[in-house]
């Protein structure tokens, strides 16, 4: 009946997965860092804890499907850079958790009331994100689903910041997402992999509930490169991006909401217990609603200690 049960809810994730690809929102986006490559994935029962560094430089306006005049969006340029410390622990081959600890330095540029361009800085803990994961599916882990929650820890506000452009959300979010690993080629020498997470407010602050999102990444690496005792794995992936648009009397909501296709290139770095990883993603669609800051390019880097 377990098993029965879990199947059940990634059927259910599976089908949300497949919602067509409405126009939604926010200035941010940030989910699009929490999926990727099987770097995250676990492989065995232990633990593991990573330091991730994201950066996003957001300084193009953008209207629809094609870029905008800077004078027709009143924010000209945020710019973040995130810390997230996170630790990953598998009690045994089947139930497993994660919890993360994000931290943020953003800048932002923007027109003030009075008609002057002003700028302002804002360093806050993040949204704490809790889960569970779940990987009973196969003897190899290489199915699983992961469920929890992302906690209103991150300041949202500051007085200089809107709603949709804080560090936090506000809201209390209910997380679920799905990931597979499989092999390309029946040498195992080229892999591909797929995962994926709903990010679903369910409690909000202040007049303000952020979009839910939809975050999901499909890619291939190559198995069987070595230096030494160092195993290098060059990443290709694609990651698509969907946001509803924000509601309630304090947020933008003409101005929220998009969908968006990156490609990523990347690598890994695999040597005893040790992992590094790094890409780069490159916006090639995005459609959003109103005008919004779009960033022509993404940068992820990643350092994992297995235990």
């Amino acid at each position: 009946m377990k098993k029965i049960f879990v199947a059940k809810i990634l059927a259910v994730f599976t089908l949300i997965s497949l919602i067509p690809n409405i126009a939604m929102a926010c200035a941010c986006g940030c989910g699009v860092f929490d999926v990727g490559t099987t770097d995250m994935l676990p492989t065995e029962p232990g633990g593991m804890a990573f330091l991730e560094y994201d950066f996003m430089n957001q300084n193009k306006n953008w209207h629809n499907d094609s870029s905008a005049p800077a004078e027709n969006n009143d924010d000209k340029r945020i710019r973040t850079s995130f810390y997230t410390a996170g630790a990953e622990y598998m009690f045994n081959r089947e139930y497993g958790g994660e919890v993360e600890l994000p931290y943020a330095q953003r800048y932002f540029k923007t027109t003030e009331d009075n008609g002057d361009i002003g700028a302002f800085r804002d360093s806050s803990v993040g949204d704490i994100r809790i889960k569970g994961i779940y990987t009973g599916f196969s003897e190899d882990m290489s199915t699983g689903i992961t469920y929890g929650i992302r906690l209103p820890t991150g300041d949202h506000k500051d007085a200089n910041f809107d709603r949709d452009t804080s560090i936090g959300s506000g809201s209390t979010d209910l997380l679920l997402g799905g990931f597979h690993v499989g092999g390309l080629t029946d040498d195992r020498k080229f892999d591909w992999f797929a995962s994926g997470e709903l990010d679903q407010p369910v409690l909000v602050q202040n007049g303000y509930r952020p979009g839910t999102e939809i975050d999901s990444v499909i890619g291939t690496y190559y198995n069987d490169w070595y230096i030494g005792k160092m195993k290098i794995a060059p990443i290709a992936q694609i990651i698509g991006s969907i946001r509803w648009r924000d509601d309630g009397p304090a947020s933008n909501h003409a101005n929220s909401g998009y969908e968006r296709l990156l490609l990523s290139p990347g690598i890994e770095a695999d040597y005893s217990n040790v992992r590094l990883y790094a890409d780069i993603e490159v916006p090639v669609y995005q459609y959003v609603n109103g005008n919004q800051l779009t960033a022509p390019e993404l940068f992820k880097m990643n350092i994992s200690y297995k235990f």
